[in-house]
């Protein structure tokens, strides 16, 4: 059976780490560094502020971190009034909503960003579970968020997907027993399935999911051969 849905936020629901890079030079480029987007990628992407902030400052106290952390927020807040949902998005969400899957948002972004976000995107109202791990412990890579997640949704790990963007994100979701579906927004293929992700889409239109859908709501149980 097919219960549950957690979705990342940034890269996932909406590609946003264009902005999220843009957001990032400019405030360091008032310091006088510069960030390249490879830098990004491989250091930045997907991980909560506490996480790279102490890659970009690890000689910088942690009220300074955090100062930084809230200035970059806002910066990216201003540059994205309106967000687009990646596609295939809004098809997803109307046939849990109308199956009866529960869904969850499990994002490292802060509270005030994942508010921010799914209001640009109009879906305000869409999601009753919003995990944001600040409000917890431990963020991604670690699997806590997912595992609060299936706990929100009173669902098992075997009868639920989630999709991330991200290596720590992918991470997490696969620590945490949960079929992962990678989005190539941000990651290559191969490394997302290095990472843990068990299928890899361009965005949520792709045949392969759906017959992955299809399949688990079958009752059929997730495939025993992992799609790549």
């Amino acid at each position: 059976m097919l219960d549950a849905l957690l979705f990342d936020l940034d890269g996932t629901l909406t590609d946003t780490d264009k902005l999220h890079l843009l957001a990032m030079q400019q405030l360091l480029l008032e310091d006088g560094r510069v960030l390249t987007e490879a830098q990004f990628d491989a250091h930045i992407s997907g991980r909560a502020n506490a996480d790279l902030c102490r890659y970009l400052f690890p000689d910088r106290p942690l009220a300074e971190h955090q100062a930084f952390a809230d200035r970059k927020e806002a910066r990216f807040r201003a540059l994205s009034p309106t967000l687009q949902p990646t596609a295939g998005l809004l098809r997803l969400l109307a046939h849990a909503e109308e199956t009866g899957i529960g869904m969850a948002v499990v994002t490292n972004a802060p509270r005030a960003n994942a508010v921010h976000m799914l209001k640009a995107m109009g879906l305000g109202e869409r999601f009753k579970h919003v995990l944001v791990a600040e409000e917890l412990p431990r963020a991604k890579p670690d699997p806590l968020p997912y595992l609060t997640g299936l706990e929100c949704l009173q669902a098992q790990a075997s009868h639920a997907l989630a999709f991330e963007d991200s290596m720590p994100g992918v991470t997490a979701a696969s620590r945490a027993g949960i079929f992962t579906v990678g989005l190539a927004t941000s990651q290559t293929p191969e490394a997302l399935i290095a990472a843990g992700a068990q299928l890899v889409i361009k965005d949520f239109e792709d045949p392969q999911l759906w017959a992955l859908i299809t399949h688990m709501q079958a009752g059929a149980g997730l495939p025993r051969d992992k799609p790549c």
